[in-house]
């Protein structure tokens, strides 16, 4: 328990900012690779998975965004199937309100709020929204859900509250004041909102695909340190999977898109 709380404060930054940009500099230098093997135990990491061997890496923060194997990954690829974009639980608010709100955790948001545009959330209105929890065991890496063309792709917030059960819970709406990046990707008559959450700073999101055309499965970008995916698709754009709510792998089906 001890080793999984360090780790924790680790990865998802949480304190007073000055701790947490100690935290960050350990976690990104190798003088923190003598507490790889240790955090691989203590979070049963399966390291089978991961395209380099234990040795390989030289920081925690190099496990933290490990690629894994494709093979172990693989992308459904069923006609209009729209996929995980990353491992986590996902949990959904269906049925968007008049004004895009949604509650979670007892916490109240609109989509005007998150996507920093009241125009924009009109077109969410009765739509979904679908939120990815990440733990510092998961694949920290966010891929592409569905085919598609990126019209825009920004970045918004400044404050730092962690994403974790507490944070979402007890901070002022992390969700939609903590920096994140909102990119619109379009496929047909629909848009959806992929939207990455940080947890801390802003170098704790990194895109790494400048792509505009983007296909189903590709990899997006990672975060650093702890975080949440949540996307925002319009009413009738897609058709859930009954068994798609939990625990879920990047790649994995979560329901058909309409396009």
């Amino acid at each position: 328990m001890i080793k999984k709380w360090f780790y924790s404060r680790v990865f998802e930054l949480n304190g007073h900012p000055l701790v947490a940009k100690q935290l960050k500099r350990f976690a990104m230098s190798r003088i923190s690779r003598p507490f790889i093997r240790p955090f691989v135990q203590a979070y049963d990491l399966n390291m089978t998975e991961a395209t380099q061997n234990l040795e390989a890496y030289s920081s925690l923060h190099d496990v933290f965004i490990r690629h894994v194997k494709p093979e172990m990954r693989p992308i459904d690829q069923a006609e209009g199937a729209f996929v995980s974009p990353c491992d986590g639980v996902l949990s959904v608010v269906d049925d968007l309100t008049a004004d895009s709100s949604f509650t979670v955790k007892g916490q109240s948001y609109t989509v005007s709020e998150l996507l920093g545009s009241h125009h924009e959330a009109q077109q969410y209105v009765g739509g979904r929204v679908m939120i990815f929890y990440l733990s510092p065991q998961n694949y920290h890496r966010v891929h592409v859900p569905m085919d598609g063309t990126v019209r825009t792709s920004y970045t918004l917030g400044r404050d730092s509250a962690p994403v974790n059960e507490i944070g979402l819970t007890h901070a002022l709406r992390p969700l939609t004041r903590n920096y994140r990046r909102v990119t619109r990707i379009v496929q047909g008559k629909h848009a959806l909102e992929h939207v990455m959450v940080g947890a801390l700073n802003v170098n704790s999101i990194v895109r790494t695909n400048e792509s505009k055309d983007l296909r189903r499965g590709d990899e997006f970008g990672y975060f650093s340190f702890g975080s949440t995916v949540v996307l925002i698709c319009p009413k009738d754009a897609l058709t859930l999977d009954s068994q798609a709510i939990g625990p879920v792998l990047m790649g994995q089906r979560l329901g058909q898109w309409h396009s």
